[in-house]
């Protein structure tokens, strides 16, 4: 019985991290300047080899540039952003709420 128990315990406790993580993956994205993103070399293999841009390309520059408020930034950057960050926002509402349901019924 009482490994049962210290098993819940830890179960809880590496979802409350979990869900902690999750909450502050925007925040840390946030404080990561564009600026200095913008002069990192490319990791685009695409790019590497032929030197054009994928449909990718830019991608993490635009969706860091809408967490920074600067849509128009962003969407020169990427313009399928439109369609990349609300489903990003949609997959990560759905994690967080997965999460938070599996640590209510373990509670």
């Amino acid at each position: 019985m009482q490994k049962a128990i210290t098993w819940l315990e830890t179960k809880k406790l590496y979802l409350k991290v979990k869900i902690a993580g999750i909450l502050v993956i925007p925040a840390i994205l946030f404080f990561i300047p564009v600026e200095w993103l913008e002069k990192q070399p490319s990791l685009c293999l695409f790019k590497c080899i032929t030197g054009r841009e994928c449909y990718g390309c830019g991608m993490t520059r635009a969706v860091l540039s809408t967490l920074h408020f600067r849509f128009i930034d962003a969407f020169d950057y990427n313009k399928l952003v439109i369609i990349v960050l609300p489903l990003l926002i949609y997959i990560w509402i759905k994690y967080l709420l997965k999460t938070r349901t599996d640590l209510k019924r373990i509670i």
